[in-house]
């Protein structure tokens, strides 16, 4: 599978996060502002980890499949991989 540019850019995104958290962390700011943050970074990796599967799972199923059981196979393996990443 091909990865665009927007998953790269939410991930990229997320990266600017971390080291801001890491700069607060250096700055000594207070816990819940830090706390905050890292929740969002897990909120966004969330997004992002959604964002793939469902990407992955719509070219599969245009180019990959034939049969309404590979389709099946396809979306059930994809239902798996969002539920393995919680």
């Amino acid at each position: 599978m091909e990865y665009s540019a927007d998953m790269k850019n939410r991930l990229k995104r997320v990266e600017g996060q971390v080291r801001g958290v890491i700069k607060m962390m250096d700055d000594e700011k207070d816990c819940k502002s830090i706390i905050t943050q890292m929740t969002a970074i897990r909120s966004a990796i969330d997004r992002a980890t959604a964002y793939v599967v469902a990407k992955n799972l719509e070219v599969c199923l245009r180019e990959q499949t034939e049969t309404e059981e590979e389709r099946d196979e396809v979306i059930e393996e994809a239902i798996k991989m969002l539920v393995k990443s919680r």
